[in-house]
């Protein structure tokens, strides 16, 4: 490509809109525009990228055996309601209906649609194992879409299924997609982990998810400073390894407490510390209220919740609910005397003479004990915090952030069975496709390289994913013979296979500089003074300085380079 007759462009200033530096250099570097919230276009630099990583997938994938299709983006509502997901995609799926009043829905996912199309080749056992996967856009409707393509409301995703007739086959299966993602974060030069994950809506017997280590993650990665633990903060297991609170018994007594409702308020009041209080949150689950109890400087794990009562939907209670439960503002809700469901994690067992809301507006009990109320389970119930204790070997929990760029689910029989996916096997019995389900979001991969790889500067692309791999610069566009020599080596570059990009402008150096270190390319060729000399400059991105080295030698210095760098890649 050549810039003087190309569509490009940057922009010097920060993004006002833009939260992440991802979405602030990939806008400024004019590799996307935002259309609307959490919807942009991709331009033709981050076209380019978006391609490449798509191809490295794509090579990943073939190389698993895996074969590609398209699926709609357009699908029948009652799909989803057929596999009983429709009520916990809820709001977050885009929803339409036809002409003639059809309901129709814009896919969030596609594991329907794949069993569905596996019907359509499985008979008998004979016909199992293999896997399909596509590339295609999917749409949920994010409430709140941010830090540029990490988090939006329409992407490009890889998505793959594999069809075994037992889980012995689905742990084969699942190994080979394990192996190719782990080659795809090679490629990317990602710094990540790989950690246990929920389910969630997906469903099945294990998720675990490729995060991309980084500040701007959304997600809280569980780690231990003495052991491998890697999970994510929604399924980190807080067993019961408490010792029992041996202090005696004493007499539960109500207590005004005007104006004190939050646990720091009240334990400003008593003069106490969290850690003395049992906090009582009353949570809406699937429209129901369930009270939750939790040591005061707890929170509760909304995951765990929703997994023991096997839920769609779990918030905390509106003041509406809270009032018509407790028959108290929100703020004094408490244990004694609540007719609904309450759950208790394992530390509050082992506490004695706590303080709780006394359902009683202005009222708290203190000196209250188990004996006082009804628990109807005891669970780990709570959110496992900084420094707390590994459930694995004891050593210290340590926090970390990440972005989820991938997540393989082994999803066992749930949509065979949903969807009417079975096989025949060698008894001519009937029995259930086991099903594996594998995602990686390309723009997100984007992102999250740009917010591992940047400078002062701009973006600093890996050579496997960079738009262009070469940036020739020349600096004085009316110098006849300085254009010639970097046309030739523009040409033998691309005629090559080498994608490279040509700054033929009529700008300054500086601003030349500027762009190329904004977007990125990995390798820089500058035409300047020294010419004259037959020397040119060439600058690796990530290096802080240019070598000056004979003009005729830049073609086999940028091959042996990219030779390199691809053969430590395979």
């Amino acid at each position: 490509m050549k810039l003087s007759n190309s569509y490009f462009f940057t922009i010097r200033e920060n993004i006002k809109d833009e939260d992440s530096v991802s979405g602030n250099l990939l806008t400024r570097g004019g590799f996307v525009r935002k259309n609307s919230a959490g919807v942009y276009m991709f331009l033709p630099l981050g076209l380019k990228v978006l391609n490449n990583i798509q191809n490295i997938v794509r090579d990943e994938m073939n190389k698993a055996g895996a074969q590609e299709v398209l699926m709609p983006a357009l699908i029948p509502e009652e799909t989803y309601v057929a596999s009983g997901r429709r009520a916990g995609f809820g709001s977050s799926m885009f929803s339409l209906k036809d002409r003639n009043g059809k309901p129709f829905v814009l896919g969030p996912t596609h594991e329907e649609l794949f069993a569905i199309a596996g019907a359509q080749g499985i008979h008998s056992y004979k016909d199992l194992p293999f896997n399909l996967y596509q590339l295609q856009t999917k749409f949920r409707d994010e409430p709140r879409p941010r830090f540029g393509l990490l988090r939006v409301r329409e992407f490009i995703m890889h998505d793959a299924y594999s069809f075994d007739k037992d889980l012995e086959g689905l742990d084969v299966s699942y190994k080979k997609m394990y192996d190719a993602y782990v080659n795809c974060m090679k490629r990317f030069e990602l710094d990540y982990v790989i950690v246990t994950a929920d389910t969630g809506v997906m469903g099945g017997l294990l998720s675990q998810e490729f995060q991309a280590l980084s500040e701007t993650g959304e997600d809280t990665i569980v780690t231990c400073d003495s052991c491998d633990l890697s999970t994510n903060l929604e399924v980190a297991e807080c067993p019961d390894h408490y010792e029992d609170d041996l202090s005696e018994y004493l007499p539960m007594e109500k207590v005004a407490t005007p104006n004190a409702k939050t646990i720091e308020e009240v334990a400003a009041f008593f003069g106490k510390k969290p850690t003395d209080f049992v906090k009582t949150l009353i949570y809406k689950v699937d429209g129901k209220p369930v009270a939750c109890l939790v040591r005061g400087n707890r929170d509760v794990n909304e995951t765990k919740l929703r997994k023991y009562f096997g839920a769609n939907e779990v918030e905390l209670a509106d003041a509406a609910m809270v009032e018509e439960t407790t028959h108290a503002r929100v703020g004094f809700a408490g244990p004694v005397g609540l007719s609904i469901p309450v759950m208790a994690d394992y530390e509050v067992t082992h506490m004695r003479n706590f303080i709780v809301g006394a359902n009683e507006n202005d009222m708290h009990l203190k000196n209250v004990n188990l004996k006082d109320f009804r628990i109807d389970h005891v669970m780990d119930l709570r959110l496992i915090q900084d420094e707390d204790r590994c459930p694995v070997c004891g050593g210290k929990i340590v926090f970390r952030k990440g972005i989820e760029v991938a997540n393989p689910f082994k999803l066992g029989d749930k949509y065979s069975k949903a969807m009417n996916l079975y096989y025949s096997d060698a008894n001519n019995e009937k029995k259930p496709v086991i099903m594996g389900s594998y995602g990686l979001g390309i723009g997100r991969t984007m992102a999250a390289i740009v917010e591992q790889k940047h400078d002062d500067w701009g973006i600093l692309w890996p050579i496997s994913v960079a738009p262009y791999k070469v940036a020739i610069v020349p600096l004085d566009t009316k110098n006849e013979e300085m254009m010639n020599a970097a046309n030739e080596l523009y040409d033998r570059l691309n005629a090559s296979g080498i994608d490279t990009l040509m700054d033929d402008r009529d700008e300054r150096p500086g601003v030349k500089f500027k762009d190329m270190d904004l977007i990125g390319i990995p390798m820089r060729v500058t035409f300047g003074k020294a010419f004259k000399d037959g020397k040119v400059e060439f600058k690796l991105r990530t290096d802080a300085k240019a070598e000056l080295i004979d003009a005729n030698e830049a073609e086999e210095k940028i091959r042996n380079i990219l030779s390199d760098y691809f053969a430590k890649q395979r």
